[in-house]
């Protein structure tokens, strides 16, 4: 028993005295490291993982979460693979050691709370729902990362692409559209998916009728509406019962509505590959507008 006490009392004697370490050498630290880039990052979030891959330096980037090499949420998965992965634990990265953490502002909240009083630098973004939100999120990143010149050349190459679309689709109609997903939900007003509908040259059908937000649409409301263009997103690799709405014959009223499919990853997180949905969109955009001037149409 005696032993059992005495072997606890070591365990935590090296937690408090690694803690106290870690903070010691954080405030020691402490002004070197806002004028230094951080010469090891891992990342926690799918998000910051994509944005850190664009622009880390050779070695910089030492682990990117799990869900960075899933090809259905990540634009980024072949490029993860360079990469070691984590789960988002404090205990991985406590054991990388690193001199910046990179987080989501909602996930990880554990985590992110015992790396923090471990004495971890630990930076947080927040998701983007605008073009604006991923503008400021690839120059923050820049600049955590000591790479602000090429942030600024992500987002230069953005919004040239952004304009590019809009030059090609001057003076064609707008085409109304709705995006379909699992279990129904679809996405509103005040939402990434929003702006790049807009950018595409549609109008978002769940705006025009009120919705805000990711939420879910009836089947009987998106049938009333009569989009001319319904926008799917990836489908899962096994049966699953959120994906039974897709195969429902209230469907079948838009066989004539063209069916476009924009992979979840291009705007689960909004970064500078987000402006690939848009050209995809564009896309469709065009074969709708270009159906409409055919004679007869």
């Amino acid at each position: 028993m005696r032993r059992g006490l005495a072997a606890l009392a070591v365990v935590c004697g090296a937690l408090w005295w690694a803690t106290t370490a870690r903070a010691a050498d954080g405030e020691a630290a402490g002004e070197a490291a806002t004028t230094a880039p951080p010469a090891s990052v891992v990342s926690l979030n799918l998000c910051t993982d994509q944005l850190a891959m664009m622009m880390a330096r050779p070695g910089q980037l030492v682990s990117v979460s799990h869900l960075a090499r899933d090809p259905r949420s990540s634009a980024l998965h072949e490029e993860a693979r360079r990469y070691p992965i984590n789960h988002g634990l404090a205990e991985e990265v406590f054991l990388l050691d690193p001199d910046l953490v990179l987080a989501g502002r909602f996930s990880k909240r554990e985590a992110v709370a015992m790396l923090r009083r471990l004495g971890f630098r630990v930076e947080q973004f927040s998701p983007a729902y605008s073009f604006d939100d991923i503008r400021a999120n690839v120059r923050r990143m820049g600049a955590l990362l000591g790479r602000e010149r090429l942030a600024d050349q992500l987002v230069a190459d953005f919004d040239a692409r952004l304009a590019a679309v809009r030059d090609a689709r001057q003076g064609q109609r707008p085409v109304r559209a709705i995006v379909h997903g699992s279990n129904n939900y679809t996405s509103g007003r005040n939402t990434l998916v929003q702006e790049v509908l807009a950018a595409a040259g549609m109008r978002n059908v769940a705006d025009e009728m009120g919705y805000s937000g990711l939420t879910r649409l009836p089947l009987e409301v998106m049938v009333m509406a009569e989009p001319d263009a319904i926008i799917a997103g990836s489908r899962f690799t096994t049966p699953a019962l959120a994906q039974e709405d897709f195969r429902h014959p209230a469907l079948d009223a838009f066989a004539h509505v063209d069916r476009t499919r924009v992979g979840d990853r291009y705007w689960i997180c909004g970064t500078p590959a987000t402006v690939r949905a848009v050209e995809m969109l564009a896309q469709t955009h065009q074969t709708l507008a270009a159906a409409d001037e055919e004679p007869g149409a």
